[in-house]
């Protein structure tokens, strides 16, 4: 990878993060407008992926965990997500 070429990936990892600061935010149309700007589908899923290896080794550093255990726990994290009925089918 060259230097424009990596310029370009951490620039589609910034946008990422912008999404996703945006909608936290409340910024919906914000975070689509970002969306949006990626050139393409595969630069945006560049860009997701470089975020989410950046974010996982900032985990990975606080707790001393190795990349195999967080990806681990975060499937499992998912999975629960998944698997849990949504809030409406609560008895209450």
């Amino acid at each position: 990878m060259n230097r424009t070429q990596a310029e370009q990936l951490f620039g589609h990892a910034q946008r990422a993060a912008g999404v996703i600061a945006a909608k936290h935010r409340g910024d919906l149309a914000g975070a689509e407008a970002l969306l949006g700007a990626f050139p393409d589908d595969a630069a945006r899923v560049r860009g997701f992926c470089l975020l989410a290896e950046l974010a996982l080794s900032l985990v990975r550093a606080q707790t001393g965990q190795n990349m195999d255990e967080l990806v681990q726990e975060l499937t499992l994290r998912m999975a629960a997500i998944v698997l849990e009925p949504p809030p409406e089918a609560a008895s209450p």
